[in-house]
């Protein structure tokens, strides 16, 4: 896939807890800065009952996209299938989440869809009762996507498997880090060069308890091309933000 990403996007991570919605928040500051309109969809929230923003909410205060949307909310934070289960509540339809997206990339140049832990967790029920995950929202989309990953140990393993099974589902991917440390050590440097071939951006630590009109400004720099930003030089970028 060449240039730069529009239509639905998914963005997913190797694990809960890496980043997603920071990164999700500077594709649709960088994609706005070149003029896209720019829509952000959660199928499934998740913890709602801890009164805490949602996913959305902190997208918007960070990079105000055009619309935001969550499709499914639950008070427990689980699994969204899990979470729906426990509160004896509806789970997600895996076709009303493509028929949402659809409606939205109609109306929109990028559409992200923010997914719930990594890209196996059980999201709602296909019509045959069968749990479906975002892996499967993005084979029904034909959306590529964003793997939000972690910086340090560990994270060469849980990448390459997240992109493995991206590839056998026929999803182009590409790797953003969550979170680069103010501190880098040998392991950081190490899998930085690693995942480098298949890098389209990384993050500063901290990036969401920035003010959000220096975040959006700051927002092409974290990203390649491919997701609106001008970011080319990793070992620059890198030292620059340690």
């Amino acid at each position: 896939m060449s240039g730069a990403w529009t239509g639905p996007v998914l963005v997913t991570g190797t694990d809960t807890g890496v980043g997603k919605t920071v990164v999700t928040a500077a594709v649709t500051a960088a994609a706005q800065a070149a003029g896209l309109r720019v829509a952000v969809v959660k199928p499934g929230q998740t913890g709602t009952a801890t009164g805490d923003p949602g996913d959305v909410d902190s997208v918007t205060r960070l990079a105000a996209p055009l619309t935001g949307r969550t499709l499914a909310s639950y008070p427990d934070p689980l699994a969204p299938l899990a979470a729906a289960r426990v509160a004896r509540l509806e789970p997600l339809e895996l076709y009303a989440a493509v028929d949402a997206v659809r409606e939205e990339a109609d109306k929109h140049d990028l559409v992200l869809i923010e997914g719930a832990g990594g890209l196996l967790v059980p999201m709602g029920l296909r019509p045959s009762g069968e749990p479906w995950t975002v892996a499967d929202l993005a084979v029904a989309l034909g959306a590529p996507a964003v793997v939000v990953a972690r910086a340090g140990l560990g994270t060469l393993n849980h990448t390459a498997l997240t992109l493995e099974a991206l590839e056998r589902r026929a999803v182009p991917a590409g790797v953003v880090i969550g979170a680069w440390p103010a501190t880098p050590e040998l392991v950081h440097w190490a899998n930085l060069t690693d995942l480098v071939p298949n890098l389209f951006g990384a993050l500063p630590a901290g990036a969401g308890a920035m003010d959000p009109g220096v975040f959006r400004r700051s927002a092409p720099g974290w990203l390649t091309p491919a997701l609106y930003g001008v970011l080319d030089d990793w070992r620059a970028w890198a030292e620059d933000s340690s």
